[in-house]
């Protein structure tokens, strides 16, 4: 399971607009470094589209892992306040949407249920990826790691808010590849306007409503 069903099938509507106003959809190029093992990072990453390559220097600055869409990168600085552990940079052109690392801890300082949300998906996460790296280490010797998670490691809470997690992220999807978002006024990557028929307009409020919306269109 992609990591960030975790995060958004956690979160509130509230949340996940919070995070679409407050977020930069960025097209990366290839080789372009997004965090440097050792030192401080500044944004949390949401792949939307591409691939990360992930590598340590333990291991010579090969390759470990290799992370698609769905992937999130920089969360575990919100979480102590080690520096990153690896290195993750773009394997090709890939599209991700950026939340400033400043603007997210104001939000987890002043925002209760914000912040116990946001910490338990990372929790959660967590504690699902350990059981994970241990069959891993003992059965997948010399391979790479699975940034993904197998459905088998999963709790049945978690299980429940796949549905809607997956629906939210596909909607998600659909509108910032196409480059729409909740824009600041003068960015080139903003919203149509509202009264252009041509367009599909982009409603600010993510109701749990969409899981339903999607599901009758499958």
């Amino acid at each position: 399971m992609k990591k960030i069903f975790f995060l958004l099938g956690e979160l509130d509507d509230d949340d996940i607009d919070w995070i679409i106003a407050t977020g930069r959809r960025e097209e990366i190029a290839a080789g372009t470094v997004l965090i440097k093992e050792g030192q401080p990072i500044d944004t949390l990453h949401i792949l939307l589209d591409g691939t990360l390559s992930v590598s340590v220097s333990a291991f010579e600055g090969r390759t470990i892992a290799r992370l698609t869409s769905g992937a999130v990168v920089g969360e575990m600085s919100f979480a102590d306040s080690h520096p990153p552990s690896a290195t993750v940079q773009a394997a090709e052109n890939s599209l991700v949407l950026s939340i400033p690392r400043s603007q997210l801890l104001e939000k987890l300082q002043k925002d209760e249920g914000f912040a116990s949300r946001f910490y338990r998906a990372i929790a959660v996460f967590l504690s699902t990826r350990l059981r994970g790296t241990v069959r891993y280490l003992g059965y997948a010797k010399g391979q790479m790691l699975q940034e993904d998670i197998e459905v088998e490691d999963l709790s049945p809470e978690t299980m429940d808010n796949v549905p809607l997690a997956q629906a939210r992220f596909d909607w998600l999807l659909k509108r910032l590849k196409k480059g729409y978002r909740a824009g600041i006024p003068g960015e080139s990557s903003v919203l149509p306007n509202e009264s252009d028929e041509n367009t599909e307009w982009y409603s600010p409020k993510i109701s749990s409503n969409i899981y339903w919306m999607y599901q009758s269109h499958q």
